[in-house]
């Protein structure tokens, strides 16, 4: 069982082998273009994504010493997404398995994120579990109760919690993507010195729009009696906000696992990359006692390798698609 999975949600350009539920190469083409005009711009992405698919799997099937002909499926990511980007990558994949003829895997992008845990047998955990998704588009709590049996049972009813993250660095005039910048200016600063409000919804969700606003007032507040404010204070500030996020999504986890009674608990997504968030979720499964798993950094951000495994336990469940298939970036 030999798959070729393609990434081409967003800014990520990725190809990945996996044979037999093992992960052979996994490459990653980040688009730089993006970072002077502060954000992703969907026509630009879906250009370099037309650029790079071919050398990158190429580099893919090369990296594992596959050729074309030995492979037994392609996979591709239908959504969610930005649509330019995912008709690229839906595009070559239609085409490469209609050309050999080979199965089609079609595959769901929170989904795989959530399955990369699958990847490296040291971050395996057992059944059933839940995992806290963390992304730009995406903030969820999903149970896990089998690879494809899985339940939303918490998400954020407005914004996502690394739009909070990049929207917050942007506002402190930090370069694209921000949300890296404030994790490492965060770990020199005093997580306590400026609070913040938390906005409390119902049950398991989440809301990030009205800490962004807060956080507007506040800097404009503090700007006015001295300008060079963020500059100043800059470790703080972001160690502040970067706390209260964080405090956001482990409060609602700890409450998810406690009305469950589930204590294998995993973290998944780009966010799931902050240095900060992985310490605290540590610390807190050291109190709660819970069995937490983390999955390697190449593995958080967006990449084909949890695409292909992914691919790989719907393979085995014979879960294939037609070539009537098409991108669905709100899936």
């Amino acid at each position: 069982m030999t798959i070729l999975a393609i990434e081409s949600s967003c800014d990520e350009t990725s190809a990945a082998v996996c044979v037999n539920g093992k992960i052979q190469s996994n490459v990653v083409a980040t688009q730089l273009i993006h970072e002077q005009y502060g954000g992703v711009v969907p026509e630009l992405a879906s250009r370099v994504h037309q650029q790079r698919i071919v050398p990158v799997v190429e580099r893919a099937l090369h990296e594992a010493n596959i050729q074309k002909n030995a492979l037994t499926a392609v996979a591709f990511t239908r959504g969610p997404g930005l649509l330019g980007s995912l008709l690229v990558g839906t595009s070559f994949a239609k085409a490469l398995a209609l050309a050999l003829d080979i199965p089609l895997i079609e595959v769901h992008h929170m989904q795989a994120h959530v399955l990369a845990h699958f990847i490296d047998e040291q971050t395996i955990p057992q059944f059933p579990f839940l995992c806290l998704t963390v992304s730009g588009g995406h903030t969820q709590i999903v149970l896990i109760r089998d690879h494809l049996d899985m339940e939303i049972i918490g998400q954020t009813q407005d914004d996502a919690v690394g739009e909070a993250f990049d929207k917050t660095a942007k506002l402190l005039n930090l370069p694209y993507p921000g949300g890296p910048l404030i994790d490492r200016y965060a770990q020199q600063g005093n997580p306590l010195a400026y609070p913040f409000p938390e906005v409390e919804m119902p049950g398991l969700d989440f809301s990030f729009s009205g800490i962004k606003t807060a956080f507007l007032y506040f800097l404009r507040d503090r700007m006015k009696a001295n300008p060079d404010f963020i500059e100043q204070n800059l470790p703080d500030i972001c160690a502040s906000i970067q706390h209260t996020l964080i405090k956001i999504l482990l409060t609602k986890l700890r409450r998810a696992a406690r009305q469950t009674g589930i204590r294998e608990i995993a973290l998944a997504g780009g966010v799931s990359a902050n240095s900060g968030l992985r310490a605290s979720l540590a610390d807190l499964g050291r109190q709660e006692g819970w069995n937490v798993y983390i999955p390697k950094f190449e593995y958080c951000t967006d990449n084909a390798a949890m695409i292909a495994m992914a691919a790989h336990f719907k393979y085995l469940k014979g879960e294939f698609t037609s070539q009537e298939v098409s991108p669905l970036p709100r899936w």
